[in-house]
């Protein structure tokens, strides 16, 4: 069975404008882009009124190698999300406003993923010595570099909404 080894968690939080469906956009493409698998899991909406709230959970998946593959888990939380209009240059645009968002991220690294070492008692005992003795660097590689594609896309993130708020 393939193990997983969960290499950070982080929280993003966002209060104020932002386009949701341009956000929801930017990430699915910044996800396409490292060539990340994207699979909803779940996406709630909550209307009272003028006011949503949302709630969107994605799993995405890239192999790194034959056998470690990276995983990042996403929560979505939008709360209090209102569709307002701003004037851009004499241009009146709909946007959102938002008491709060809130993403939480899990990196978590897959080491054999597809279970190759796993169908015999001594294949078993070859990947713990595999794990142990031989690889103990390149699993070390592997979490700095799963734990780099959550700081990357949480940092541009934060670049989308403050482009979003010059606006």
């Amino acid at each position: 069975m393939a193990e997983k080894d969960t290499v950070l968690k982080e929280v993003f939080k966002h209060k104020g404008i932002g386009d949701i469906r341009e956000f929801y956009n930017f990430m699915y493409r910044w996800l396409g882009a490292e060539d990340f698998s994207i699979t909803e899991k779940q996406y709630n909406e909550k209307i009272n009124g003028d006011v949503k709230d949302l709630e969107i959970k994605w799993e995405s998946k890239k192999e790194l190698t034959d056998y470690f593959r990276a995983e990042i888990e996403m929560v979505t939380k939008v709360r209090g999300m209102k569709t307002i209009e701003i004037e851009v240059d004499g241009k009146r645009l709909k946007t959102n406003e938002f008491q709060e968002l809130e993403i939480t991220f899990k990196a978590v690294l897959v080491k054999d993923y597809s279970s190759k070492w796993e169908h015999s008692g001594l294949q078993k005992f070859f990947k713990e010595l595999y794990q142990k003795y031989i690889i103990p660097s390149r699993t070390e590689a592997m979490e700095i570099k799963t734990m780099k594609y959550v700081q990357d896309l949480k940092n541009d993130i934060k670049k989308f909404f403050d482009l979003e708020a010059r606006k």
